[in-house]
């Protein structure tokens, strides 16, 4: 296939490095489709490729754990608009995350590379913007999943130092306090490093903490569908419908349309990173249909189980009133003990503690595959090291960045509850802007691409676009509102201004970093080129 040469003040295509490939080899008979297709990418198979559905399924499934993102967040969800607002956003949250999914696994589909939502903006920004939209995207996409694992980490901490509370220890839960802010930095960075120490094992073995993962959440679902009900209806019983269907509240102090608009802060936190699969697809066999196939249907599958559980813990839980009197840092670990006694809420947090942890060494492999791939394209400082791949096929030098950066991030716990806390606020917002910013430019730019996508949209891939633009916009000011007013230093929602931050790293990156030593622009849009045949028999 001839190519049309770069016109003058693009780049030529010759690859910057061992891992990027040519796009005329000639010699493709000893690879197979995944491989071809991946070099028609512009990029050669530098990890190991032995994943199938089920794991493409989980590392999106396990990093998203619902059960964990609606009870971590729940008390913030029913204060703003209260049982009502809460669980009429979530039915609608599902369905436009349903549209978003459909339309990133289409993308997907056509572009299964590591580094998934980075990548595929700079294709969907055309060669125009392309460049513009993959650095910005590529500092957005790395700093939200960084900041991810580093949070749910300081989640899983404190459902341990819940049992303070529970058991009447002398030593404070205050977070005020910088005595509870240091074991709360030294537990969470324990867990950091047992999560992410298990993102070195070998990809065989790794496939078992796949299915640990999802083991786990389908546990944790369960026991709360089962048990919890069966205790609560033996101790302070449950919540009539009138109350969980139709009761309003008012905790963040918003006008009352705004405090309802305020419960999508959280529904839309339970149901993001579904583009997980996308980031291990360059791991994934027959990634064109599978990774797409684990990006929807994972979604899917984290909706279907959350619901139930909103509803469930609805009724289950005690007034707003003494919900919001508890004192522990993780109030469902007081609702289980109050329930289930001390001795079954026990074992119930161990599930839950468990369940974070192996969400986040889960979210660790989908992170440092994104920071591996934005590197082997020279976005990121260090990228030759980064970049690097062990003799296993691993990412490992990613690894230890991802490690690192999050260790970091958390030790801003130590400063003030506020400071870790606006990080954790900003953690969606870069991933939810990027869903933005690429069904804008699939949209507006290049409209008529990706076309060879195996799992397709056909005639509803343009409204679905749009729906997803619209949405994502919708969920960006969302999640840059306070949540507190009136608004104080303290109750200021800092997202915006790490936003900006974030943004203008990806700017500055943009302009100092020469073009030649990024991805080449003469590749950009050479995926569209791809012929039919191309692993398609």
């Amino acid at each position: 296939m001839t190519s049309k040469r770069p016109s003058v003040g693009e780049t030529d295509d010759a690859p910057n490095n061992p891992l990027q490939s040519t796009f005329d080899d000639p010699d493709t008979s000893s690879i197979d489709s995944d491989e071809q297709l991946l070099r028609a990418l512009g990029y050669k198979q530098s990890l190991h490729r032995q994943w199938r559905f089920f794991e493409s399924f989980a590392a999106s499934f396990a990093a998203l754990y619902s059960v964990g993102g609606i009870r971590t967040t729940f008390t913030i969800g029913v204060g703003a608009g209260g049982p009502a607002a809460y669980w009429s956003s979530y039915v609608i949250t599902c369905f436009f995350v349903f549209i978003t999914a459909a339309v990133l696994a289409e993308i997907c589909s056509a572009l299964p590379a590591a580094g998934s939502i980075y990548f595929w903006a700079a294709e969907a920004g055309g060669k125009r913007y392309g460049r513009l939209f993959g650095f910005i995207v590529a500092w957005w996409s790395t700093t939200a999943w960084t900041t991810f694992v580093a949070s749910n980490c300081q989640a899983a901490a404190n459902f341990l130092l819940s049992e303070i509370t529970i058991f009447g220890l002398s030593f404070t839960t205050d977070p005020n306090d910088i005595k509870f802010r240091a074991v709360q930095w030294i537990v969470s960075e324990a867990i950091l490093f047992l999560s992410i120490s298990m993102n070195y094992l070998s990809p065989k073995t790794y496939s078992m903490i796949f299915r640990i993962a999802t083991g786990i959440i389908l546990l944790d679902f369960f026991l709360n569908i089962i048990w919890l009900p069966i205790a609560v209806s033996k101790t302070y019983g449950f919540q009539d419908a009138k109350y969980v269907f139709t009761q309003t509240y008012n905790e963040t102090g918003a006008p009352p349309v705004w405090n309802w608009m305020l419960s999508f802060y959280v529904t839309a936190g339970i149901l993001v990173g579904f583009e997980a699969s996308g980031h291990i697809s360059e791991e994934t066999k027959n990634a064109s249909i599978t990774a797409a196939r684990g990006i929807f249907w994972s979604a899917v599958a984290s909706a279907a189980i959350g619901f139930p559980l909103v509803i469930l813990f609805l009724f289950c839980l005690p007034n707003l009133d003494t919900l919001y009197s508890l004192g522990a840092p993780q109030p469902f670990v007081e609702i289980y003990a109050m329930t289930m006694g001390r001795g079954g809420h026990v074992f119930m947090n161990v599930v839950c503690i468990f369940g974070l942890i192996f969400n986040t060494t889960v979210a660790g492999v989908a992170s440092s595959r994104l920071i591996w791939a934005v590197a082997r394209d020279g976005v990121l400082p260090f990228s030759g090291w980064i970049s690097k791949v062990s003799e296993k096929r691993e990412p490992r030098n990613a690894v230890i960045v991802m490690h690192t950066v999050a260790a970091l991030l958390l030790c801003t716990i130590l400063a003030s509850p506020v400071a870790f806390t606006s990080l954790v606020s900003a953690a969606g917002v870069p991933t939810i802007t990027a869903y933005a910013l690429i069904a804008f430019g699939r949209f507006f730019l290049t409209p008529h691409e990706f076309k060879n996508a195996r799992w397709s949209l056909g005639k509803w891939g343009r409204p679905f676009t749009l729906i997803a633009l619209v949405w994502n916009l919708y969920l960006a000011c969302i999640l840059f509102s306070p949540l507190q007013f009136p608004v104080t230093g303290q109750t200021f929602n800092y997202s915006p201004v790490i936003f900006g931050a974030i943004t203008l790293f990806g700017l500055v990156t943009y302009f100092v970093t020469p073009q030649e030593d990024w991805l080449p622009a003469a590749r950009l849009g050479k995926v569209h080129e791809i012929d039919a045949a191309v692993g398609r028999e």
